[in-house]
């Protein structure tokens, strides 16, 4: 069993120092607090520890959603079965696969049995569980129905990643293509031009236009392609500096509300998740003044992000949430209104999972549309830059060709 180096406040105010044995850091700390002690630093006995080797694979692997719908789900049905809290996640524990994971639940297990609650454990995991699922868990443990609190999360967990899967299934395509069309253009460019810019040297005369842009193309390639690449790695680094930045973050995030083809399908989206997050909340007992916190916090885009804060900040000088929502030009009025129909008639929460539906059934045709505008575009496209090429090079062989024949 590991040692554990700890300090800590005595009651009397002095200071403490110490060794403990003991399976885990939560089991340390409860033990310390159970004596009277508090201001707890602890780190592990680096004399205990022997030589380990790395983890590989298992220990790494990331947590996936699917994994947290299907525990979110079996832990609600146990709950609502009578099982007690630690046996359900003893159980749940021994089932899992992902050894990450099982890993997690075994270190929540612990806590909850040294005395913390449920959603607390849970918060000292955030790889695995967010302020949300945090956050809902307690509301539930408050107010005594933490088996349909989790109903709700699971349910809410499989919709955004519905969302997310409609979203990467829109990029699949267009990203496929212009992969595809940048190595075929790069390898007729780099290796199949200067075979014909050779042959035109051989054969003398003046060549057609295009010929001379397609070959001067190529040699700029040949020469320069480290340099290019270098060049595109930088402008990309370059990129993701700049939206580290809060203003950088802030002017991107507002080109892409902006952006001709995507711009609407990403506030679309930002519409849906934010009326299913909060929504999601409010029915579950969370203040609407934490709920809009933690949705800002995860909008995602700094413009929505914003929007959602001064909406926060709005609702708590006494205003509705319908005018500020409305003042901040992010959502549109159709939103709007059915929020300003919720608050009238106090459905709140009906009301935004009604508009999340909704916003739902929108980026699922906006992504269609999308996609069903993009496959000729791109078509056209591959073939054009392509064609053109092919064109280019032949054009002087149909100039040879005519000039041998007359």
């Amino acid at each position: 069993m590991p040692k554990f180096n700890w300090e800590a406040r005595t009651r009397t105010g002095g200071t403490q120092k110490g060794v403990i044995e003991a399976a885990t850091v939560d089991v340390v700390e409860a033990q310390l607090r159970k004596y009277g002690f508090s201001n707890i630093t602890i780190k592990a006995d680096s004399k205990g520890m022997g030589f380990k080797l790395p983890k590989f694979g298992g220990g790494s692997k990331k947590i996936d959603e699917k994994d947290l719908v299907i525990f979110t789900r079996q832990f609600s049905t146990m709950i609502d079965s009578g099982l007690p809290l630690v046996q359900c996640l003893e159980i749940l524990a021994s089932q899992q696969e992902n050894k990450a994971f099982q890993e997690i639940l075994y270190k929540v297990k612990e806590s909850v049995e040294s005395g913390s609650t449920f959603a607390d454990a849970l918060a000292k995991h955030p790889r695995a569980f967010d302020n949300l699922f945090v956050n809902l868990v307690a509301a539930g443990e408050i107010g005594g129905i933490l088996d349909t609190i989790l109903t709700r999360l699971a349910a809410y967990i499989e919709k955004s990643m519905k969302l997310k899967k409609q979203i990467k299934g829109a990029m699949v395509y267009p990203i496929t293509i212009m992969s595809i069309a940048v190595v075929v253009v790069g390898v007729i460019l780099v290796f199949v031009i200067p075979t014909f810019a050779k042959m035109f040297v051989e054969f003398g005369g003046d060549l057609p236009a295009p010929t001379k842009f397609v070959i001067a193309l190529s040699n700029f390639l040949v020469k320069y392609f480290v340099v290019l690449i270098g060049g595109f790695y930088a402008i990309v680094w370059a990129i993701k500096k700049y939206y580290s930045t809060p203003v950088g973050q802030k002017n991107i995030d507002r080109m892409a509300l902006k952006a001709p083809i995507a711009g609407p399908l990403i506030r679309k989206v930002a519409v849906a998740k934010f009326t299913r997050t909060l929504g999601t909340m409010v029915s579950s007992g969370v203040p609407i003044m934490d709920g809009l916190e933690i949705v800002a916090k995860t909008a995602g885009n700094k413009i929505v992000e914003e929007a959602i804060y001064s909406v926060r900040q709005a609702i708590s000088e006494g205003k509705t949430m319908a005018e500020p929502l409305a003042a901040c030009g992010v959502f549109p009025p159709m939103v709007v209104q059915m929020i300003a129909v919720g608050e009238a008639t106090g459905a709140m929460d009906a009301m935004l999972n009604k508009i999340a539906d909704f916003y739902d059934d929108e980026v699922d045709d906006a992504v269609g549309a999308m996609t069903a505008m993009m496959e000729p575009l791109l078509m056209v496209f591959l073939g054009t830059t392509v064609g053109g090429l092919v064109v280019a090079m032949y054009l002087p062989i149909f100039k040879l060709a005519g000039a041998v024949g007359g």
